[in-house]
């Protein structure tokens, strides 16, 4: 199970919305200087993810939570967002050159279907993102901000 921590926002009706950090291993890496993915980063956005999870217990604003994903749903889901148009542009680039016998046809077909398989991924996404295997789940629960308290010694 992959596994998260993340700080909760809002706690209402059984819904809690949660702030979670976006965490790369650029700090501890060595070959920063000549790296693309840390030029990337440095230029992508600093926020962090906000998401909504249900939870029968309240939660308070500030309180952390370790949050846990299977890895068959984040393997399925990294399967289907990569493949999917992948696919697309193999099947409908051969399909345009078989019946159209050129080159420009089949770069068309393959751009076509490579944008359709993107479109097809999120319409199978939005329909399987319901499912419960590819929700997240409640793993750990921290005391909330304010339950305890220290006191100094006098």
């Amino acid at each position: 199970m992959m596994r998260e921590w993340a700080t909760v926002v809002a706690w209402q009706d059984g819904v809690a919305t949660l702030h979670s950090e976006a965490k790369t291993s650029c700090n501890s890496c060595s070959a920063r200087k000549g790296c693309g993915s840390a030029m990337l980063n440095k230029m992508g956005p600093k926020d962090a993810h906000v998401m909504t999870i249900n939870s029968d217990k309240p939660l308070q604003p500030g309180q952390r939570i370790e949050i846990g994903i299977r890895e068959s749903s984040l393997l399925g889901s990294a399967l289907l967002v990569y493949m999917t148009p992948l696919i697309g542009l193999f099947v409908v680039a051969g399909l345009f050159q078989l019946l159209f016998q050129s080159d420009l046809a089949a770069a068309c077909g393959a751009l076509l279907g490579g944008i359709g398989g993107f479109i097809i991924a999120k319409g199978l996404s939005t329909l399987l993102g319901d499912r419960e295997a590819f929700q997240p789940v409640i793993l750990n629960i921290t005391l909330p901000p304010d339950a305890l308290r220290i006191e100094p010694a006098e």
